[in-house]
């Protein structure tokens, strides 16, 4: 699509206005404009940091947006688990300063302790003992509240604004399509289309997003994609657990493991507010009917978890969400990319949701979109793609390398892949018995570490120490 009429590449919209952490100030480009596509999770993030550098900042869902806390139809997800990893809890403080404060304030759960967690992925319990050093909490707020403040605050700002029941149809281009002007968008309410003239739009409209096809409509290659067919499905329920039935514990993780491909995840909400969700890859999926439901959390989740669920009381009926595959576009090996677009969030890798990386990977590429911009305008595609596929390239690594761990997930599993589940495989063993290797499990798994501190001297010999000594523990491996 073109326009001739669409405003001209301005260079100096790229300018960096203002640093959270270091307070610096400088000026927004005046007139500069940015369009948003999409007000999920990416999509706000995404927003927050653009707002620093153009004088406009216009976020398009097509959702009815309230001002409160609910879920929402493009967002079947947020009826499931989630969680802010530390990662992302850092970014968020950042950019949010008050925020999580608030949380905590309306009675959020907050974790703080490993005492406060029982933490089994690939069916190792990891050690509960000791204290980390310096922790960053984990907030576990509902997806709809950290959507509905996040949203707030930027409806707060007073250059942008956030328009929802209106879906973007195509872009608008210059006429030899090497740089994207604008958007066209339609409202739901009467079907009438508009095109909004942009210095930058960002597709932040999830895995489904349209940029694939539009950069073939404008003579581009598109991304290969990196695809592992994982056929999960998850189960939600929330409910009223009576206060202190589980101890101090705030969350209960136990992964799926080879010959067990089933897991839960068990959240506190508030005081006595709770929400489990079951998941199963294919051929193990958890049911819908409340007492089927029940029954598939008994194998998998402590005894004592069990009797609180069983007393627990239901607060609404099972919901159901099917995740087909994770998929990872790699733009940041394209070739031509045309000026003035840009694409964000699960647009650009959408994780097994299992895993709980999705909204803080979606803030690391925001801090990688900050120091793009921080750089200028120049070849901001490719700056900002090649920055953010190094800030998602731990979790990814991490998440696939975990779904290839089961026998029952379908894909291709080459030397490394193998050497480093085997690897993975005896850290977990060791650290069930050892609260400094599960200290540096959690750094890496919480994306504030890179894998390479479990390769330090000390730490491997823990973990080959460590699994010598317990090598005949009656304890599942």
């Amino acid at each position: 699509m073109s326009d001739d009429t669409a405003r001209p590449h301005l260079p100096e919209a790229y300018r960096l206005r203002s640093s959270s952490r270091s307070g610096e100030s400088a000026s927004r480009a005046p007139g500069s404009h940015c369009v948003v596509l999409g007000a999920s999770i990416g999509g706000l993030f995404a927003a927050r940091v653009l707002s620093d550098t153009f004088d406009r900042v216009t976020v398009i869902d097509r959702d009815v947006l309230t001002e409160t806390a609910e879920n929402r139809r493009g967002v079947p997800q947020g009826r499931h688990a989630h969680a802010i990893l530390p990662a992302g809890t850092k970014w968020l403080q950042e950019m949010f300063p008050g925020l999580l404060a608030e949380f905590e304030a309306e009675g959020v759960s907050v974790v703080r302790e490993p005492t406060e967690m029982h933490f089994a992925p690939g069916g190792h319990l990891l050690s509960q003992e000791g204290r980390y050093a310096d922790p960053i909490p984990t907030y576990q707020p509902s997806r709809p509240q950290l959507e509905d403040r996040v949203r707030s605050r930027l409806r707060a700002s007073p250059n942008v604004e956030i328009t929802d029941r209106c879906e973007a149809t195509g872009l608008i281009s210059s006429p030899d399509g090497r740089r994207v002007t604008g958007v066209r968008v339609a409202h739901r309410d009467d079907a009438a289309e508009q095109g909004f003239a942009a210095d930058l739009v960002v597709d932040a409209t999830g895995r489904g997003g349209r940029t694939t096809r539009w950069l073939a409509d404008l003579g581009y290659e598109q991304p290969r994609e990196d695809r592992i067919a994982v056929d999960i499905k998850y189960v939600s329920r929330n409910l009223r657990v009576a206060p202190g039935s589980l101890g101090r514990r705030k969350v209960v993780i136990v992964g799926a493991c080879p010959g067990r491909p089933t897991g839960a995840t068990f959240l506190q909400h508030g005081e006595d507010h709770w929400m489990l969700t079951l998941i199963g890859y294919g051929g193990h999926h958890p049911p819908v009917d409340p007492s089927g439901f029940l029954d598939f959390a008994k194998p998998i989740v402590p005894p004592d978890v069990f009797e609180a669920l069983c007393a627990a009381e239901p607060l609404d009926d099972p919901v159901a969400h099917r995740y087909p595959a994770s998929v990872r576009r790699r733009y940041e090996r394209l070739q031509r990319f045309p000026d003035g677009l840009l694409v964000f969030g699960d647009a650009i890798c959408s994780f097994n949701p299992v895993y709980g990386q999705g909204m803080s990977a979606a803030a690391l590429q925001a801090g990688a979109l900050q120091e793009a911009l921080a750089r200028g305008g120049d070849q901001l595609p490719r700056r900002f793609f090649k920055a953010a596929a190094r800030r998602i390239e731990v979790a990814w690594q991490m998440a696939v390398g975990s779904d290839l761990s089961l026998p029952e997930v379908a894909g291709p599993r080459p030397l490394p892949v193998r050497m480093t589940n085997a690897f993975f495989g005896c850290l977990l063993s060791a650290a069930e018995h050892d609260s400094a290797l599960t200290q540096e499990f959690v750094k890496v798994s919480s994306l504030l570490s890179p894998p390479t501190i479990l390769l330090h001297p000390v730490t491997v010999g823990r973990m080959v120490l460590g699994n010598l000594r317990h090598r005949g523990a009656p304890e599942a491996r």
